[in-house]
């Protein structure tokens, strides 16, 4: 089943917090940044990724579960091209990336 590329909204209405409480959390002024967050207009970097995790207890992983998902896949892919091409002690290393199990 195919994943959103995140969860922040339901994570927010689950603790029904507003766009400007969440946003406060983070350090900013408003929450137009949120809004852009939760419409997918924008990705947030990795420190805000980070404390949205300690805002929703939840990981980021969990919380961005469809971009998750998607960079998974694309290293799996990656690991199973350089098993194939590298000396026999590092192929362990790739083989174990590229066999991960997906969600």
């Amino acid at each position: 089943m195919a994943q959103l590329p995140h969860y922040l909204r339901s994570n927010r209405k689950r603790l029904s917090l507003s766009q400007g409480e969440v946003a406060f959390l983070l350090g900013n002024q408003g929450g137009a940044d949120i809004s852009r967050y939760e419409r997918f207009a924008r990705e947030p970097s990795l420190g805000t990724a980070l404390a949205l995790e300690v805002i929703f207890q939840r990981s980021a992983s969990e919380l961005f579960a469809g971009l998750y998902q998607k960079v998974e896949q694309e290293v799996v892919e990656r690991a199973k091209a350089l098993a194939s091409r590298t000396s026999k002690s590092k192929r362990r290393i790739f083989t174990n990336i590229a066999n991960k199990t997906l969600n």
